[in-house]
């Protein structure tokens, strides 16, 4: 299965024949409830780390950032 990045459409590279990601990226899943205009409907997308970067650039309020312990 291929995955490509929502924002731009670039792929994300993966290892051949394997779901493993040569290059990491963001997945955004919303499963959207009462009060909103898109109650019972789930959306997910996939951000590559360029796109992410630009995307959170333009918020009002910085993402929150903690530095991991442990790298998975």
């Amino acid at each position: 299965m291929k995955v490509y990045c929502n924002c731009c459409g670039k792929e994300i590279r993966m290892k051949e024949d394997t779901q493993i990601a040569l290059e990491d990226y963001a997945v955004i899943e919303k499963s959207w409830g009462y009060f909103s205009e898109k109650d019972g409907i789930r959306q997910k997308m996939n951000i590559c780390e360029t796109c992410f970067d630009a995307w959170t650039n333009t918020f009002a309020r910085p993402v929150q950032e903690m530095e991991e312990r442990e790298l998975v």
